[in-house]
């Protein structure tokens, strides 16, 4: 699947020599905080992430191109992954696991079709200096951080190219109402294939650019329209994961071959402000784990 996700990566990724000639500029930008202190109190497992896009073409009229390359998305991430117990995490648990990411995409359409495809390079390990920041976070809230064990005992150090591939349709239900169902394919630092499906009651998405989140699979506003008011959002996934460097086999925690999340959200569009809630059921990941999680998602947007 690696070779096969690759090559088509290639194949779009390279551009016509009278496409690459014409100006660039920057058309969008998205971000979206994750974390499952703000939905339930907790600092665990899928507790904290942040991913953010900067999108550049030669200009937006509302819908994708037809052409590859035409949009590109420089993707960013950041995410921690923590045992239950961050100072004396339970035999069996997963390990403490940092991870920095950054990525070229590019999204278009065909036949109906809205495709995103791309590469991330991921970076993992205590080079990445995520377990610090939290520890010096942690600190600074007076919460209980992760102990030198934990750490020291967290994923390797390592780079993992990964690529990334996803398709979907969007439909129209009614008026106001879509669903858009989609398959995704991930190959790298994990490596999974997903179904799932997304709702919207409402006008947020249509004549914008939304961008899919890597931990929730919450989609987040890249481009905006003209949305105003509120718009509502649900959907849910499951996936068939054949390997995940968060979980190595050195651990001795075995990853679960199947995985499912649940979510949902409320935008918010004003004058001058935007804003987003989501929250997300992630289910079971590995062996052992007695239950799945709640992560909250936040994003505020303020333009004076």
């Amino acid at each position: 699947m690696i070779r096969f996700l690759a090559a088509i990566c290639v194949a779009v990724m390279v551009m016509p020599q009278g496409v690459q000639a014409q100006q660039r500029e920057r058309i969008g930008y998205g971000r979206l905080i994750n974390n499952d202190f703000i939905v339930n109190g907790q600092d665990r497992w899928r507790t904290g992430s942040v991913q953010s896009s900067r999108v550049w073409g030669r200009g937006w009229y509302g819908a994708l191109p037809t052409q590859p390359g035409d949009i590109l998305e420089l993707r960013f991430g950041a995410e921690i992954i923590a045992p239950d117990d961050l100072a004396t995490p339970a035999p069996g648990d997963r390990p403490y696991a940092a991870a920095l990411r950054a990525g070229l995409h590019t999204h278009f359409e065909r036949n109906d079709l809205e495709i995103a495809l791309g590469a991330d390079l991921v970076v993992t390990g205590p080079q990445t200096r995520l377990d610090r920041l939290q520890g010096s976070f942690h600190d600074l809230v007076g919460v209980e951080k992760a102990s030198a064990a934990t750490r020291a005992a967290q994923v390797g150090n390592a780079i993992h190219p990964t690529l990334v591939a996803e398709a979907g349709r969007e439909i129209d239900l009614s008026a106001t109402a879509r669903m858009r169902p989609f398959l995704e394919a991930r190959a790298g630092v994990e490596t999974l294939v997903r179904a799932g499906v997304d709702f919207t009651i409402g006008e947020v998405g249509r004549g914008e650019l939304m961008m899919r989140d890597a931990t929730t699979g919450q989609r987040y506003r890249s481009i905006a329209g003209n949305f105003k008011g509120f718009a509502f959002v649900m959907g849910g996934d499951i996936a068939s994961v054949a390997d995940s460097e968060f979980l190595p086999a050195s651990s001795g925690v075995e990853v679960r071959d199947m995985r499912s999340r649940l979510r949902a959200g409320v935008h918010w569009q004003g004058n001058q402000m935007a804003a987003f809630y989501g929250v997300t059921w992630l289910g079971k990941e590995f062996r052992g784990q007695d239950e799945g999680q709640f992560v909250g998602s936040i994003r505020l947007d303020l333009n004076f």
